[in-house]
C-alpha cells in the first residue's frame, strides 16, 4: 500500500509566511504539519508516500524533504491546473500504480491513528473506505449516510442532514477510483469533487466503508487554525527541560520543554511552551501556549498564545496570538501586537 498526501494548494489564506514555507511545512508545536501526518502514516504500515503538488513550488518541498524523510521514501507527484481533490488524486495514477492507496489532506491533523483504518481496509477489500467525524453542526460538512455497516450517500452541506458524520480528509482506495474519476464531470465550483468520484463507485455497487474518528480533527487553513492547533499540540506534550535555565520561573512545568542547547534566563515560562535547541531567551515572559523554533532569539519581550518559527528574533515586544516567519525581527518598544510575519520579514521601531 502506498501513501498519497495533497500538497498542491498555494495556501493563500496563509500568507505571508506561505510564500516561502509551503503551508504543509508550517510548523506545530515545532514539528512540521506534514511531519505529523507522515508519521501516522508509517505507524499504519506505509513508507512509501507520494506528495502532490504544484510544480513551481516542489522545489521549497524537495529543499527540505528531500527524497526521504522521518522515515518514508518521498516522490514528487506535479499537479498542473489543479481542478478539485479528485483531479490531484488522479495526478497518482502512475505513482500508486496497481496498490491501494491511502489519500490524505497534506494540512489536516487528526488525533487518532489510521491503523485500524488501513487494517480493516486490507482484510475487507472495499473500493473505497472513508474516514468520518462525528460533529455537532453536520450541515457544514459532506456527511455520509450508512446502512448496514457501509456508504451508501455522500451529501455536501445537506439542509437536513442523514447522519451526523462527516467526512475528514483521509481515504483508501483502490485502482477502480480512477475510472470513477473519469466518469465524473466538474462540480457547480468547476471542480472534479472526490465526493462525486466515490458515489459513482456506490451507484456502480462497488463496497464504500466507514471508519470513525476518535478524538479531535484540525483543518490547518489559516494562521488562527494554525494557533489552534499549536496550543491542542503543545498540551499533549511531556514536559523536560534539557537546556540551561538561570533564575528562570516555571509554571505548570509539566507541559515546559526546553530543548537540549537553549539557554533562559532571568525569565517566566508559563506552560504549555516548547522551546527547541538553540533557542536563547532573556528577561522575558513566555507562554502559555508558544512554541519556539531552533535558534530564536528573545530579549525583554512577551510571546503567548503563539508560534515563533527557526531563527526569528524578537526584541522589547508583546506578541499576542501571532505567527512569526523564519529569520524575521521584531523590535516594538514593548508594544502589544497580534501579527502573522513572514519569512526575514522587519518590523523596527526606530
Amino acid at each position: 500500500m502506498k501513501g498519497v498526501f495533497l500538497c498542491a494548494g498555494k495556501g493563500t489564506r496563509m500568507r505571508p509566511v506561505s510564500y516561502s514555507t509551503p503551508k504543509h511545512l508550517i510548523p506545530i508545536a515545532n514539528k512540521p504539519i506534514l511531519q505529523y501526518n507522515i508519521e501516522k502514516v508509517i505507524n499504519a504500515g506505509i513508507t512509501d508516500v507520494g506528495l502532490v503538488v504544484s510544480p513551481e513550488i516542489e522545489s521549497l518541498y524537495r529543499e527540505s524533504l528531500g527524497s526521504s524523510k522521518w522515515g518514508a521514501s518521498i516522490t514528487y507527484i506535479h499537479q498542473e491546473n489543479p481542478q478539485g481533490l479528485a483531479h490531484a488524486v488522479a495526478c497518482a495514477r502512475d505513482f500508486v500504480g496497481k496498490d491501494p492507496f491511502l489519500v490524505y489532506l497534506g494540512d489536516n491533523l487528526l488525533h487518532s491513528e489510521l491503523t485500524e483504518m488501513v487494517n480493516n481496509f486490507k482484510q475487507e477489500k472495499p473500493a473505497g473506505s472513508i474516514l468520518l467525524a462525528p460533529v455537532d453542526d453536520p450541515e457544514r460538512f459532506g456527511v455520509a449516510e450508512i446502512e448496514a455497516g457501509n456508504i451508501v450517500n455522500l451529501v455536501e452541506k445537506p439542509d437536513q442532514p442523514p447522519s451526523n458524520l462527516a467526512i475528514v480528509g483521509a481515504y483508501l482506495f483502490n485502482r477502480e477510483i480512477f475510472s470513477a474519476i473519469e466518469n465524473i464531470e466538474p462540480s457547480d465550483r468547476g471542480e472534479l469533487e472526490i465526493t462525486d468520484a466515490i458515489a459513482d463507485l456506490i451507484d456502480n455497487g462497488k463496497k464504500v466503508t466507514p471508519s470513525t474518528l476518535e478524538g479531535w480533527w484540525l483543518d490547518v487553513g489559516r494562521p488562527s487554525d494554525a494557533l489552534r492547533a499549536n496550543r491542542v499540540l503543545l498540551k499533549e506534550i511531556q514536559g523536560s527541560v534539557e537546556g540551561k535555565i538561570q533564575n528562570t520561573e516555571l509554571t505548570d512545568r509539566s507541559v515546559i520543554r526546553v530543548a537540549e542547547d537553549s539557554q533562559v534566563k532571568n525569565s517566566k515560562l508559563r506552560g504549555p511552551v516548547h522551546v527547541a535547541s538553540g533557542a536563547r531567551v532573556e528577561n522575558s515572559t513566555l507562554g502559555p501556549n508558544v512554541s519556539l523554533g531552533r535558534k530564536v532569539v528573545l530579549r525583554n519581550a512577551e510571546v503567548e498564545n503563539s508560534i515563533i518559527m527557526e531563527e526569528a528574533k524578537i526584541e522589547k515586544a508583546h506578541l499576542l496570538r501571532s505567527l512569526v516567519g523564519e529569520q524575521a525581527e521584531i523590535s516594538l518598544g514593548g508594544d502589544k501586537i497580534e501579527i502573522t510575519l513572514g519569512n526575514q520579514a522587519k518590523i523596527i521601531n526606530l
